[in-house]
C-alpha cells in the first residue's frame, strides 16, 4: 500500500461554511461518487453522510473534529444514507429526513431522530440552512438552502452532466416539475449536487432541466395514438434507440413518469395492455 493510499481523504471548501467529501462509491448511477456536505465551522451538520464506508466516515470524523450537532438526509436512497447509522452511533448527533409513512422501493430502513419540516431553519454553529420539500426525485426528498452565500445543497434535485431519475410510484414528474418551479424563485448563486461538480449557473441550470423534461414529455405524448395501445416498452424503444440493453428497464420508467403525469392532467389513458392518448 501506497503513501497516498494510506492518507486520509480530505474534504473540498466550497464556500465558507460548506466542504464536500466525495463518498468512494463511484458507478454510473452516481457519478464520482456521492457527494457529503460538511457544513458549518463548528458544530457541524453533515449532509447526506453517505456509504457504509469507514474510511470516509473516518474522515468526516476528522474533518469535524467530532463535533456533530445533526445528520441530516436528502433522502433515504443507500448512497445517502449507508453511513448515518455508524455516525450517529459515535457522534450521538440525530440523524433528520422528512417524515415518510412508507419506504419506497429504493429506500433504506434508517431510524430518524427527529422529522425536518419545510422551511424550518437548521443552525451549524453560526451558519443557517433552511430545509426545502423538494419531491420528485423521492416523494420524502428535500434540499438545504444555506441564504447567507445563495447555495442550495440539492441531494439529487439536480446533478451536473446528468439527468435526475424518476423512478415510480415513489418518483412522481408531476411533483418534479412543481420543484424545479419552486427552486428557480430561490436567490442561488451556486448549487451543490449530490453526484458530480457544483453547479455556477443555477437559474440556467434549473432552466435547461424544465425545458428538457417538458421536451422528453411533449415526445412521449406524440408517440400516442387515440385508436392503439402502445406500452411503455415500445416507446421507450422509439424515444431511446442507442440505448444499451441495461439501461432498457430504466428508460421505461422514466416513460412511465411522463405518462403518468400526463394521465394526471388527463391527456393518457393507461389500458392495462398499453396507453393510449385520451
Amino acid at each position: 500500500m501506497t503513501e497516498l493510499d494510506d492518507r486520509i481523504a480530505e474534504p473540498v471548501t466550497v464556500d465558507a461554511g460548506l466542504r464536500c467529501l466525495t463518498a468512494p462509491n463511484p458507478s454510473p448511477m452516481t457519478g464520482p461518487g456521492t457527494n457529503t456536505y460538511i457544513v458549518g465551522h463548528g458544530p457541524y451538520v453533515i449532509v447526506d453522510p453517505g456509504v457504509d464506508d469507514e474510511s470516509h466516515l473516518e474522515a468526516l470524523m476528522a474533518a469535524c473534529d467530532g463535533e456533530i450537532v445533526a445528520i441530516c438526509l436528502t433522502h433515504r436512497h443507500p448512497d445517502h444514507v449507508g453511513g448515518a447509522g455508524w455516525l450517529a452511533e459515535r457522534t450521538g448527533a440525530p440523524i433528520r429526513a422528512w417524515p415518510k409513512p412508507e419506504l419506497g422501493h429504493h429506500d433504506r430502513p434508517v431510524h430518524i431522530h427527529r422529522p425536518l419540516a419545510e422551511g424550518e431553519v437548521l443552525a451549524a454553529g453560526e451558519t443557517s440552512l433552511v430545509v426545502r420539500h423538494t419531491p420528485g426525485h423521492a416523494a420524502d426528498h428535500v434540499a438545504f438552502e444555506l441564504p447567507g452565500v445563495g447555495i442550495l445543497v440539492a441531494g439529487d434535485a439536480l446533478m451536473s452532466d446528468a439527468t435526475v431519475v424518476i423512478l415510480p410510484p415513489d418518483g412522481d414528474m408531476g411533483a418534479y416539475f412543481s420543484t424545479l418551479e419552486r427552486l428557480a424563485q430561490l436567490a442561488l448563486t451556486r448549487i451543490a449536487p449530490a453526484h458530480g461538480r457544483i453547479i455556477e449557473q443555477p437559474g440556467h441550470a434549473i432552466a435547461e432541466v424544465l425545458a428538457h423534461r417538458r421536451r422528453r414529455e411533449s415526445q412521449v405524448m406524440a408517440s400516442l395514438a387515440s385508436d392503439q395501445v402502445r406500452t411503455v416498452e415500445a416507446i421507450a424503444d422509439r424515444l431511446y434507440p442507442q440505448l444499451h440493453d441495461r439501461l432498457r428497464t430504466m428508460a421505461a420508467l422514466q416513460v412511465q413518469a411522463h405518462l403518468l403525469h400526463l394521465a394526471a392532467q388527463g391527456r393518457a389513458v393507461d389500458e392495462g395492455r398499453g396507453w393510449r392518448s385520451a
